[in-house]
């Protein structure tokens, strides 16, 4: 039915119809039609502090909520602060709709006042980008969007909306449904393929599944749980794939690559099987690729054909949701009449003892100790974000997960200050439980204005810093690499206790493990969001660790 409405109503009511309750953004003068008509809506809008902020807000939504998260930002340098979150999510594969505005029609390409080319800028980080050019093409657009951005393998998806076409009045028309020629994003699993897996999977003694983000995207952990019980397999984790099994269950081996479990590093290079789900066989999870798993035959399980063969060449390939294939696994596995090898289920005890007898006597107000006291603290489903360092690596290592979309990070592009926006957008998407973010202090600050969002909008979270004054995974690798040659790592401000503090927020700094825990019990109760600053040693190591260009098997276990 044709509607009459300006292209900003067409927006909102279009974002209405894919059920957006909340916006992460920042107003300016190319989207203030859309801000204008955002007042007429009931949508939630959270005021970022910048945009780059307000990308990961929306990131940090969508992958605690399991569907899309939207931000707002205006043309020029509030789509180029974007870029940073936008490029963020389209490494680890989050459904991010980036909503921008555009100097109107007649000035596009005169570098008019504000303008960048937002299409331009954005094609090589996106799924898809649209630019409507008049306001009857905006509800499709948007329909388009969040169909792209949410189908198959998940992605962002920008849409750049000149400001005159927001102003612009035209009869609209909301579509039902989209289908775009030669897009399909649950390609039909070929049973032959599925045969040629389940083969390999008979003739192995020592099989490992490791498991990526896209068994979360799928929501595949039930049958990744049954694969894993039924053939009595290990699972490890990329660092993606972090929560899609349950690292209390006694099949958890924890995540592998360069910061990764000793447990896993050494039975994926012992298995003579890896079955890899919906991961991509990214450098750090594989190291020196070239030796990793040299002597095993793999089997790759990915949504995306073009992940097939990319990195590393398999023995068998599955080309489909994982749910589904693992499905269709079991039902053959099970006719089939597998039979777990005891030896194999032996090795696993051993080794997994072996770390635990190594890991006793851990204690004082140490990166382990203190993130092993928040879990203990924390109920099963609580949400935990990181900042990236040696705080993301600590927390990977040692903050067990139990369940998908409870640990969030950023895995492909490393993005320092993700994690503390990444919180407020979980928190939303999720009031119900508490929310972390584990940061490091140089990560900490590069988004820390986000606490005039977490006040003004009542957004509480914990923020937890293990404060080395320090960058301090460069420092280590000057440590460990450059001869301890350090060059411009050295932090020692601000006091982030006054800092919070300023902001409206609770400042803690706890000088005791116990003093930690009374801490986080505090926070825990407390209505406005804390910062917990934790002095820790600054010539604090992540280990183990494997070094740049090396293999599973050159790990380094203690500096």
């Amino acid at each position: 039915m044709l509607v009459v409405m300006s292209g900003a109503r067409a927006l909102m009511e279009a974002l209405k119809r894919e059920k957006v309750k909340v916006v992460f953004g920042i107003p300016g003068g190319a989207n203030l039609p859309i801000y204008d008509e955002l007042l007429n809506h009931d949508v939630r809008h959270v005021l970022a502090r910048h945009e780059q902020c307000a990308a990961h807000m929306a990131d940090g939504y969508a992958r605690a909520s399991g569907w899309a998260g939207v931000c707002f930002a205006t043309s020029g340098p509030g789509t180029t602060n974007l870029v940073t979150g936008i490029a963020n999510a389209y490494m680890d594969s989050s459904p991010v709709i980036a909503v921008t505005g555009q100097v109107s029609r007649p000035f596009i390409g005169r570098d008019a006042f504000q303008e960048t080319d937002a299409i331009g800028i954005t094609a090589p980080i996106t799924k898809h980008n649209i630019q409507p050019s008049k306001a009857s093409e905006i509800p499709l657009a948007i329909r388009t969007a969040f169909y792209v951005a949410t189908t198959g393998r998940p992605g962002p998806v920008l849409i750049d909306i000149p400001k005159d076409v927001q102003t612009e009045v035209e009869e609209v028309e909301f579509p039902e449904k989209v289908k775009i020629r030669g897009y399909t994003p649950y390609p039909p699993i070929d049973p032959q393929l599925v045969h040629q897996a389940v083969a390999l999977i008979a003739n192995s003694r020592k099989p490992v599944i490791l498991a990526g983000g896209g068994v979360k995207y799928s929501n595949a952990s039930k049958g990744l749980l049954e694969l894993s019980e039924t053939l009595m397999a290990p699972v490890a984790t990329s660092f993606m794939g972090k929560g899609a099994f349950p690292e209390d269950h006694p099949l958890s081996i924890g995540i592998v690559g360069m910061h990764g479990n000793p447990v896993a590093n050494k039975l994926v290079q012992e298995a003579d099987l890896l079955i890899g789900v919906g991961f991509r066989f990214s450098d750090r999870t594989t190291g020196k690729v070239g030796e990793f798993c040299s002597d095993a035959k793999l089997i790759h399980i990915d949504i995306d054909e073009a992940e097939i063969g990319k990195n590393k060449r398999v023995d068998a390939a599955i080309v489909g949701d994982a749910g589904e294939a693992l499905s269709m696994m079991l039902k053959q596995i099970r006719e089939g009449g597998f039979k777990a090898s005891e030896d194999w289920g032996r090795r696993l005890e051993e080794v997994k003892s072996q770390l635990q007898a190594e890991e006793e006597g851990e204690g004082g107000l140490k990166p382990p100790a203190v993130i092993k006291e928040m879990r203990r603290l924390l109920p099963r489903n609580a949400i935990v974000t990181t900042e990236v360092g040696q705080n993301q690596m600590w927390a990977s290592l040692h903050f067990k997960a139990y369940m998908p979309r409870t640990f969030i990070s950023s895995g492909g592009l490393g993005t320092m200050g993700f994690g503390f926006p990444a919180a407020i957008g979980a928190k939303v998407a999720v009031p119900e439980v508490p929310v972390v973010d584990i940061a490091g202090d140089g990560s900490f600050a590069m988004t820390e204005n986000s606490l005039a969002t977490s006040v003004a909008e009542n957004i509480p979270v914990i923020v937890v810093i293990l404060n080395n004054r320090m960058l301090g995974m460069v420092a280590q690798w000057q440590r460990l690499f450059y001869d301890r040659r350090y060059s411009a790592v050295k932090l020692d401000k601000p006091d982030f206790v006054k800092l919070a503090e300023a902001y409206g927020a609770q400042g803690l700094r706890p000088q005791s493990l116990e003093e930690f825990r009374e801490a986080f019990k505090k926070a825990l109760k407390c209505d406005v969001t804390t910062v917990i600053d934790v002095p820790i040693d600054p010539e604090e190591d992540v280990m183990p660790m494997i070094p740049p260009g090396g293999g599973l098997k050159d790990m380094i276990e203690v500096a």
